[in-house]
């Protein structure tokens, strides 16, 4: 560990790549913490604690904690991400050829469908910054305390233009983290919002413990609650199923091929925490489309369901899940074209004819380890309301957090480690060595 960490500080490529990454976490952090002028601090502080437990206490969690200040980056990567699942879906169900043509165009077709969910972001970001304003101003309040002080239209359209913006800035942070710097952007947002959360949580579990408002055995519990979760979440991101492959030997020239054994891996969970993001994304939008009718008995309804964290909505969160497990890997992973690779490259599964035999067994296989993997991350994401009416939790923990926080750090880590061993196999090529190997054939001879 602590050679590459060296390795890291002495690369000027990755110390350029990781300090990007950390400056472009902090201007995120800067901006979440300036609010927008003309909002009740203490009101809007009150109905979240009010809906701690509920989905708008969740969206907070996922921002970094600004939508409970109402700042300028309240929306997050949420239109963002929810463009893209828009995008995904119409790709995968076929519906648009046009989008399955630029799909299959290479380099030039991906930055054309990335076009198209930019402007689908600002459309989804300006109706969802509407709506939000809409609902912030017209939840009730502990003594009936107005959350706005001036709500004109024209704190309206300023609101609605600055949270707009904001979102866009982030999106565009995030792709330039993407591309730049390591690790996935979007995700890393999610993961510094999550984590800059975690002193503060702390420190209240600790003052509660103090003031004798919990007892040191469930704060315990509680600890021991996160560390095996924390193992469990580790355990099932990096387990793989390992099926095996068997390659001809095949004769070119005079020289001989194949016949080496290799394995497929397959992991348990192929959408890490995509899932989970998407499906607090969708999540979201009953809010948005409930906020431009609060009044009405419909949307009332909806909001108490998805306020208080009912079974209804938690029953809803996991098939989510489950759904956007499944779907992702029939987006991004295809066992007839893996099969037909295989069967070129002269590899077989024994016991299966390649082609159409092996990808329906590779398919198999997929669908029934998904199924674990899924139902092991709905389960971890309807933790939090289980600890909180078993336990008598004082306070929102959440699994779904800590299974992106996880999910991350390893993706992340995975991409430092990559990047080291690709520089230290440059060391290979070096001309010192090459000179040593010169100067022996020269001896030699």
């Amino acid at each position: 560990m602590a050679q590459s960490l060296t390795e890291l500080v002495e690369s000027p490529d990755l110390r350029r790549k990781l300090l990007y990454t950390l400056g472009a976490i902090a201007v995120y952090r800067v901006g979440a913490a300036i609010p927008i002028p003309g909002i009740n601090a203490d009101a809007l502080k009150s109905i979240f604690n009010s809906q701690r437990g509920g989905l708008l206490g969740f969206i907070n969690i996922f921002s970094g904690g600004a939508l409970r200040r109402f700042s300028i980056f309240s929306m997050g990567v949420m239109p963002y991400i929810n463009a893209s699942i828009i995008m995904s879906l119409l790709q995968g169900a076929h519906v648009l050829p046009h989008l399955d043509r630029l799909y299959k165009e290479g380099e030039l077709g991906r930055r054309k469908l990335n076009t198209y969910t930019r402007y689908l972001t600002l459309f989804l970001a300006t109706f969802q910054s509407f709506g939000l304003t809409l609902a912030i101003s017209k939840m009730p309040t502990p003594g009936n305390i107005p959350v706005i002080s001036n709500p004109s239209w024209g704190f309206y359209v300023l609101t609605v233009l600055t949270l707009t913006s904001g979102s866009i800035f982030v999106m565009w942070l995030g792709e330039q983290v993407t591309e730049i710097g390591i690790g996935n952007g979007v995700s890393l947002i999610i993961f510094a919002g999550i984590v800059g959360r975690i002193p503060s949580a702390v420190m209240n579990m600790i003052r509660l413990v103090q003031a004798e408002v919990m007892g040191l055995l469930p704060a315990l519990l509680v600890l021991a609650a996160i560390l095996v979760v924390t193992v469990l979440v580790v355990w099932v991101e990096t387990a793989q199923r390992k099926i095996p492959v068997q390659y001809a030997k095949r004769v070119v020239g005079r020289k001989m091929y194949g016949g080496s054994q290799s394995y497929l891996p397959l992991k348990v969970d192929q959408s890490g925490v995509i899932a989970v993001i998407f499906a607090v994304s969708l999540l979201a939008v009953p809010i948005t489309v409930a906020s431009f009718a609060p009044q009405s008995t419909w949307a009332q309804k909806m909001l108490h369901f998805w306020g208080t964290g009912s079974w209804i909505y938690q029953l809803v969160y996991a098939a989510l899940i489950i759904f956007f497990c499944y779907f992702y890997n029939s987006v991004s992973f295809n066992p007839t074209d893996l099969a037909d690779n295989m069967r070129k490259s002269g590899g077989f599964i024994p016991g299966y004819r390649p082609g159409e035999s092996t990808a329906k067994y590779i398919e198999w296989v997929l669908e029934r380890i998904t199924l674990g993997g899924a139902l092991f991350v709905a389960a971890i994401a309807v933790l939090p309301d289980w600890l909180r009416t078993s336990l008598n939790v004082p306070f929102y923990f959440g699994g779904t957090a800590l299974l992106i926080v996880v999910g991350v750090a390893l993706d992340t880590m995975g991409q430092l480690e990559a990047q080291l061993i690709m520089r230290h196999y440059e060391g290979f090529l070096k001309k010192s060595r090459l000179r040593q190997r010169w100067f022996n054939v020269g001896s030699s001879s």
